[in-house]
């Protein structure tokens, strides 16, 4: 389906009439603002992907001490 000129004006008519004329601009800064932090977060996404991940230290167990049973009299 495509979105013929009308449609658009209908679309955008119903929402100034649902939002009003004073939300629209807060409304459209919100979304520009939540759209910056969304590539924010994904660009430091991307760099955490890409960089190598430090390889563990292997631990080092001390070596256990040997078990003598006790003998009950």
């Amino acid at each position: 389906m495509t979105w013929g000129p009308w449609q658009i004006l209908l679309v955008l008519a119903i929402i100034l009439l649902l939002f009003g004329g004073k939300k629209l601009p807060e409304l459209a800064h919100s979304l520009g603002k939540s759209l910056g932090e969304f590539k924010k977060g994904k660009e430091e996404g991307d760099k955490d992907q890409k960089k190598p991940a430090e390889p563990a230290e292997p631990k080092q167990i001390a070596d256990p001490k040997p078990v003598t049973p006790e003998v009950v009299a």
